[in-house]
């Protein structure tokens, strides 16, 4: 049997980590960076060997990081452990990108606003996410909360978990985004019954609902510009 291309089979000072260390993340392939997340690979199999195929079956990065940890561990050599490390990985890379340096510095005045915070957290979402942006008397952003994860066409979400996060920060008012993965950011009914509700629950809270933003590939779409709210 042939043996399988290891990172000891590489000299010291070429291994990824190393080079890292040297050299900073920049300069390490996409097969590198895979493989210092993954650490190390299993009997028989190298993780530069399993990071080659994660790419060769799912392209790119941007793939991958869409790919569920259920088709993530379709390759040899990542369980659930290891596939829950990649997809932590690449998450944190996709807030960071959205993440302004000082992100309770941002004062939320227009729909714009709220795009630039939430639209990296849902980029690529197969799923149904809802979120809620708290924010202080000035309309700052305290900080994006995710409430619910849904299915592919519904989510979820009940006023009690949304004013919990609210309350819990001292909020004064609150923004809420969700996503449409079929790309139509029209409303549902369903869209359009929540968001009476959670504004009922709100005025009795003293805790303003702003808007309530669906986002699609096709667009957004503001339910408070359409006086739906």
């Amino acid at each position: 049997m042939k043996k399988s291309f290891t990172v000891r089979d590489l000299p010291k000072g070429e291994r990824p980590r190393e080079r890292l260390l040297r050299l900073g993340p920049e300069v390490l392939s996409s097969q590198e960076i895979l493989s210092v997340i993954l650490g190390r690979g299993t009997r028989g199999k190298s993780v530069m060997n399993i990071a080659q195929e994660l790419l060769s079956k799912f392209g790119n990065l941007k793939a991958i990081a869409g790919a569920s940890v259920e088709e993530l561990c379709q390759i040899d050599g990542i369980g659930p452990a290891k596939a829950c490390q990649i997809k932590a990985a690449l998450e944190l890379g996709k807030r960071v990108e959205g993440q302004p340096e000082d992100e309770t510095k941002i004062e939320i005045k227009t729909t714009q606003d709220v795009l630039k915070v939430v639209r990296p957290r849902l980029k690529d979402k197969k799923r149904e996410y809802f979120l809620l942006l708290l924010l202080d008397s000035r309309n700052q952003l305290i900080r994006p909360v995710d409430i619910s994860i849904g299915s592919l066409d519904a989510t979820v979400v009940h006023p009690r978990e949304v004013f919990k996060e609210a309350i819990s920060a001292s909020a004064a008012s609150v923004i809420c985004v969700h996503n449409h993965p079929s790309g139509n950011p029209e409303p549902s009914e369903d869209d359009l019954n929540l968001t009476k509700r959670l504004v009922q629950a709100g005025k009795l809270l003293g805790i303003e609902v702003l808007d309530h933003i669906i986002i699609g590939w096709q667009g957004y779409y503001s339910l408070k510009s359409r006086n739906l709210m």
